[in-house]
């Protein structure tokens, strides 16, 4: 696990997230596919969000990227999704016809976190510190 530095942050912060066109509709192939994936990749530079992996299927996109901590998951979301769905409805009129009222995709995502640490070693560590410095959540 490597971690990565802001001027004033050490972190490794991973998401999974994946957000599907309206309906479900099998849209994401050829020329739409490959300029969905350039948008989101332009969003990803302009925001200092890192992929990790991804991949775009024909009716979903799966994305494993590193988010710095001033950027909000769902800010991060909103732009990648707000801006692929405005280009790619004024760049192909096949998609602006069967996507007539201007939302290209869903409504919401879905979005977990990943890491080494589980909960269970997480709440050890503040059990041992609790003891130590006195301070719990009951105090």
């Amino acid at each position: 696990m490597t971690y990565r530095n802001g001027s004033h942050t050490l972190f490794h912060h991973r998401y999974h997230i994946v957000w599907a066109p309206k309906y479900r509709f099998k849209v994401l192939h050829g020329e739409v596919r490959l300029r969905v994936r350039e948008i989101i990749k332009q969003v990803c530079d302009e925001m200092g969000v890192t992929i990790v992996n991804g991949a775009l299927s024909r009716d979903h996109v799966h994305m494993f990227v590193e988010i710095p901590p001033h950027v909000s998951v769902s800010d991060f979301v909103r732009r990648a999704k707000g801006r692929s769905s405005r280009k790619i409805q004024q760049e192909f009129e096949h998609i602006r016809k069967r996507y007539w009222g201007q939302r290209f995709w869903q409504r919401g995502y879905f979005s977990t976190t990943s890491g080494n640490i589980t909960d269970d070693i997480i709440m050890r560590y503040l059990d041992k510190h609790t003891r130590k410095d006195g301070f719990s959540p009951s105090a």
